[in-house]
């Protein structure tokens, strides 16, 4: 049964990525991603269920990571104002990693292995050894906007690091994360478009 659960997963993953993929190309055609008027009518016409969805997103990508979060993370900044965005970028992402800290600590090794391959789990679980510094290694990997986040969040759970500690650090590297993965989208593709034209 839980090879099965495994393999299900591994399959969903691939599925909800395809599905982004068109949603995404969906969200272009009807001018979301490239118009900031259709923007902010769309917007508009979500209200607040809007942000209480795309808040609750963020949390279920981080706790089940098979929807690409660094998408959801770009569209939060392009759907919504910058400072909206950002805060329900934040809030969504941390408690949806403080959470799934607790799941890998309570479930083990064998739920972070729903979501990762065992050459993947051996390779961030032999870090954990140096105490001092797998510490480092995870406050880096909060700051980069291109580290394997939740990965190393499901490992760091599988460790001594105290609930006070994981959040702290979370809380104050987070930020700085979030906002270089969105600031090297959105204005990366922009700057692109500029040099095919």
């Amino acid at each position: 049964m839980y090879k099965f659960w495994q393999k299900t997963i591994q399959v969903l993953s691939v599925v909800t990525l395809i599905g982004t993929f068109v949603f995404l190309f969906w969200l272009y055609k009807i001018g979301i991603l490239n118009d900031q008027n259709v923007l902010s009518d769309w917007i508009k016409h979500q209200g607040a269920f809007g942000s209480l969805f795309f808040l609750i997103l963020q949390i279920i990508q981080v706790i089940f990571p098979i929807i690409p979060g660094g998408v959801t993370t770009v569209v939060g900044f392009l759907v919504f104002n910058f400072w909206w965005g950002f805060f329900l970028n934040y809030v969504g992402i941390s408690v949806g990693s403080i959470i799934l800290f607790w799941l890998a600590r309570r479930y083990g090794k064998k739920f972070c292995l729903l979501f990762m391959s065992e050459e993947t789990f051996f390779k961030y679980e032999s870090k954990i050894d140096n105490k001092r510094g797998y510490e480092i290694f995870f406050i880096l990997c909060m700051l980069s906007p291109i580290s394997p986040a939740d990965i190393v969040v499901m490992i760091s759970g599988l460790t001594s690091m105290s609930y006070r500690k994981f959040i702290t650090i979370t809380l104050l590297c987070r930020p700085f994360s979030i906002v270089a993965y969105s600031f090297f989208w959105i204005y990366g593709s922009q700057f692109l478009q500029q040099i095919l034209k």
